[in-house]
């Protein structure tokens, strides 16, 4: 019988799972709760009464599974050391020691979560073909990972692919949610593009539509508007992209990869976005045409699990 894996992705409402082949298939997928009460003691328990179950209906023993991969929200060291994850509660443990012993011995192995999706979008999803990857997640916060020769960049402390605390805005005086001033994160966010918006309406006079949609506005709301036409919004649209696009300048300078893979819910707004971050990208990086291409992500919130199926395979 054919191997199969488990890719896990452990966030703090749910924990996504996926049964796949070791080729890349998606045989079936599934939630469960994240239970954080106690220090999210009930966490990994949850999660391996889960693939067990699932694994019986199935009738799949446990020896044609080559392994379970897990990405969890913070950094993880090499030996899958996790010092703290703020959002689950979880300090000073190696949730895939504790995960493998649960599953009676079975391998487990696991990686920030942000850096398993680029892997998972390298795999199957938009970056699929290539490589050198790096992935950028613009959703509440701004994420990121780097892939380069198939293998994820985490760095000796975890912090590799922490792109969205580049810092790119000198003139910025309010402080990022990590302490710095003038994070990417800051303007290219979900959050920091309705901060953006806000600040704009605030400071003009000028007609807008953003205006109806007064202190609650979205970032959807503004990229929507921009692509209707709207004057103030496009601004807004432009500072975003003006600021990605020296970020990424930056990273191709850096690790040189051959495609970037732009995900999260603000890369909804599709190629329209992706243009306005490509204008300010080659402004920025004039040195050559020759470089990391910009597209969209493609495995949506399931880049995840496909990218801790692909830990084990390793």
């Amino acid at each position: 019988m054919e191997k199969k894996c488990i890719g896990i992705d452990i966030g703090g409402t749910t924990v996504k799972l996926g049964l796949f082949t070791v080729d890349g298939r998606l045989l079936d997928k599934w939630e469960v709760p994240t239970r954080k009460e106690e220090g999210g003691k009930y966490i990994l328990e949850d999660v391996a009464a889960s693939i067990k179950s699932v694994l019986k209906e199935k009738n799949i023993p446990m020896e044609d599974v080559a392994g379970a991969g897990m990405g969890v929200p913070g950094p993880v060291m090499p030996d899958g050391y996790v010092e703290v994850c703020v959002n689950l509660g979880w300090r000073d443990m190696n949730p895939q020691k504790e995960l493998s012993q649960l599953l009676s011995g079975l391998p487990v192995k696991s990686g920030n979560d942000a850096n398993v999706a680029a892997l998972g979008e390298m795999w199957q999803g938009g970056g699929k073909g290539y490589t050198d990857i790096v992935m950028v997640t613009l959703g509440t916060g701004v994420g990121g990972g780097v892939i380069i020769d198939e293998k994820i960049i985490a760095g000796k402390h975890g912090l590799g692919g922490e792109i969205g605390h580049i810092h790119v805005r000198d003139e910025e005086t309010e402080h990022c949610n990590c302490g710095g001033v003038g994070c990417v994160e800051q303007v290219a966010s979900a959050t920091g593009i309705a901060r953006e918006a806000r600040r704009k309406i605030a400071a003009s006079s000028t007609p807008s539509a953003m205006r109806k949609y007064g202190d609650n506005i979205t970032a959807k709301d503004v990229l929507d508007e921009a692509k209707a036409g709207d004057a103030l919004a496009l601004e807004v649209t432009e500072i975003v992209g003006r600021y990605l696009g020296l970020m990424l300048a930056q990273v191709a300078m850096t690790v040189d990869p051959e495609m970037f893979v732009i995900g999260g819910g603000v890369s909804k707004a599709g190629q329209f976005l992706i243009d306005i971050i490509d204008k300010y990208y080659d402004h920025f990086s004039p040195i050559s045409k020759n470089k990391g291409k910009i597209g969209l992500a493609k495995l949506g919130n399931d880049a995840g699990i496909y990218g801790a199926a692909r830990l084990m395979l390793d």
